[in-house]
């Protein structure tokens, strides 16, 4: 099973991230989406788990909530946009990752037996930093993670 993992549009579906998606079987996003649109555009390829970034306001953003879960049979994802907004201890709530964005910087580590994992931002360029997103491979009940870097 395939997870495609986003972060940080801002407003900007990129093609080869739309590419770079497609064959998921649910696609997280993790905030700083930008427009709505992008949530309907990730739709059609996958079902989607998304939370609002600290960019996303109005009415459309007020709909999606601050947290969310993904359940696929006996493994739940977390998702805040923030790491510094975890309200919980993952491990002790049987979490087997939490995915989050915010930084702009990919990144993926476990800690006490949960994988830690930032896609990247996928939407415009911030300083030097790579533009990317993220799978997770779901085998046998282990999750493994990967980064991507578009346009290279």
């Amino acid at each position: 099973m395939i997870i495609g993992v986003i972060s940080d549009t801002h407003g900007l579906l990129r093609p080869e991230a739309l590419d770079a998606l497609q064959g998921s079987n649910y696609i997280i996003h993790a905030g700083d989406i930008g427009d709505p649109q992008i949530l309907h555009q990730l739709a059609a390829i996958a079902p989607v788990t998304a939370v609002r970034g600290n960019v996303d306001h109005g009415a459309c953003a007020q709909k999606i909530p601050a947290t969310n879960i993904l359940e696929i049979g006996e493994i739940l994802i977390y998702v805040p946009h923030r790491l510094q907004d975890l309200d919980l201890k993952p491990e002790a709530a049987k979490f087997a990752a939490v995915i989050y964005g915010h930084s702009h910087v990919p990144k993926q580590e476990m800690k006490n037996g949960v994988l830690y994992f930032n896609p990247g931002s996928a939407g415009p360029r911030r300083f030097k930093l790579p533009v990317s997103l993220g799978r997770l491979l779901l085998t046998n009940g282990k999750l493994e993670s990967e980064v991507v870097k578009l346009g290279e």
